[in-house]
């Protein structure tokens, strides 16, 4: 059944792609542009959001505190372990995106930080001169195949999203994600889903740690906290699809979409 899937969206990514080529990435610039990305479902995303803000105000704020005082040694090891289990992900789209030789480096840092880098907690591929790691999702893979973003959606826990990601990320249960294939998916006698489950909310407290100070001070000086962040996210989100290391204005950490897909 993924190979099929696989087969098909291989197809469509193709035909899209050469449909748009000579674009020189005017046309994808402007289907992601954030100003034009519809609120079609506004009323459902602020009370998602609401309601997001209040568990992060009882569980994901308290615990990011707590975790904050951690040595940085720790940190950093959780994240370069998490960093290193998106691999998974990255590559195979990677090779969608007709990035080879990223696929190529992406498995030797995979290889070698797991190894090595005893299961990534050591990021031993930055210090052998491994190129800067940099994410990709099958949201991503779909956006620089022409396919435009949609609506945008805050999802209860998951947070905000577009329509074109939310469908995307449906692959990384079908198949698309080899850490879910081990956990959750099969079973392998090596894994549980506790592991799944437990890497994504340790990857929530992460993220919500590393952007702790910048969501304080974004909500201190918003007059509108929920227009704010969705206007901060989906800015990163275009710059993640055209791979551009512009800064975002009120965010200190790039990886505002770590944990969305």
């Amino acid at each position: 059944m993924f190979k099929k899937i696989i087969i098909i969206l291989f197809s469509t990514l193709a035909l899209i792609s050469n449909a748009n080529s000579g674009s020189d990435g005017e046309l994808l610039l402007k289907k992601n542009d954030p100003t034009q990305i519809k609120d079609c479902w506004e009323g459902f995303n602020r009370a998602s959001f609401s309601l997001n803000q209040g568990l992060d105000k009882v569980i994901f704020k308290p615990v990011a505190k707590a975790y904050r005082t951690l040595p940085t040694p720790i940190r950093s090891g959780v994240s370069n372990s998490l960093d290193n289990l998106s691999n998974v992900v990255t590559i195979p789209n990677n090779i969608l995106q007709g990035e080879i030789k990223k696929a190529g480096i992406n498995t030797g840092r995979f290889i070698v930080n797991t190894t090595i880098g005893v299961l990534g907690l050591f990021d031993v591929a930055q210090r052998m001169g491994f190129p800067e790691y940099e994410k990709e999702d099958y949201g991503q893979s779909l956006a620089l195949g022409g396919v435009g973003p949609g609506c945008y959606l805050v999802l209860p826990v998951l947070g905000p999203r577009t329509a074109r990601d939310t469908v995307a990320s449906t692959l990384n249960f079908l198949g698309g994600d080899a850490w879910y294939n081990v956990t959750v998916k099969n079973d392998t006698h090596h894994f549980s889903d506790f592991d799944y489950w437990a890497s994504k909310g340790t990857s929530g407290i992460d993220f919500r740690a590393k952007n702790y100070d910048s969501i304080e001070n974004l909500q201190k000086n918003s007059l509108d906290f929920y227009a704010s962040v969705k206007s901060v996210y989906l800015q990163d989100r275009q710059q993640k699809i055209l791979n551009s290391n512009e800064v975002i204005e009120s965010m200190d950490d790039s990886d505002w979409e770590e944990i969305e897909n």
